[in-house]
């Protein structure tokens, strides 16, 4: 009977020591990697971020050259000490056209002072030549007239994509007014921003 016992405890030992040793081991499983889609969605474009609102005019404004519309160049740079007033126009913009006379009248009334008066047309010189001359001629626009490129058109309009817009800048390259768009008596607010830098 010790035989059976012992035989009988020997063989459950070697059972249970087969069963653990059967292949029943837990793995661990691996993430696989993520694989991008075949096909993916074309990301949407993100917006540009909008340019900080100017204070006063960058060295990189300043210096940059602009061409007049009879080839010839200057730079704002030439003009410090002055107080500037730039106005961006378009030859096919109503507005521009009814707001050149009112300007034109306080250009007129500021000879001889301290004052520089720059208009910059926003539209392409290979296309719009001969529109930006007639356009000149027709309203008699006095002021240095220049082509502004994507580059200085996007700075000086702070983000804003509306003509006209006319800026008015201090004898310290500081913007003191900054106005878009055109209603009747604007010559006014012009005049008063000028006297009010000239001080």
């Amino acid at each position: 009977m010790k035989k059976l016992l012992l035989l009988l405890l020997i063989a459950t030992a070697c059972t249970v020591f087969a069963f653990a040793q059967s292949g029943r081991r837990v793995a661990t499983r691996t993430a696989a990697p993520i694989q991008p889609p075949a096909n993916p969605e074309p990301e949407a474009p993100q917006p540009e971020p909008e340019p900080v609102a100017l204070r006063f005019l960058p060295e990189k404004v300043l210096q940059r050259r602009i061409r007049t519309l009879d080839n010839n160049y200057f730079r704002l740079a030439d003009f410090q000490g002055k107080v500037i007033v730039i106005n961006l126009w378009a030859s096919w913009c109503g507005p521009c056209r009814r707001e050149v006379p009112e300007y034109e009248a306080v250009r007129r009334d500021f000879l001889g002072r301290n004052v520089e008066f720059i208009g910059l047309t926003t539209e392409d010189p290979g296309d719009a030549t001969e529109k930006v001359n007639n356009f000149v001629r027709k309203t008699g626009f006095g002021f240095l007239l220049g082509w502004a490129d994507r580059e200085l058109t996007r700075t000086l309009m702070h983000g804003q994509r509306a003509i006209p817009q006319t800026l008015v800048i201090d004898t310290n390259g500081n913007f003191i007014d900054h106005y878009i768009g055109y209603s009747p008596g604007q010559g006014m607010r012009l005049r008063q921003a000028l006297e009010n830098a000239l001080k």
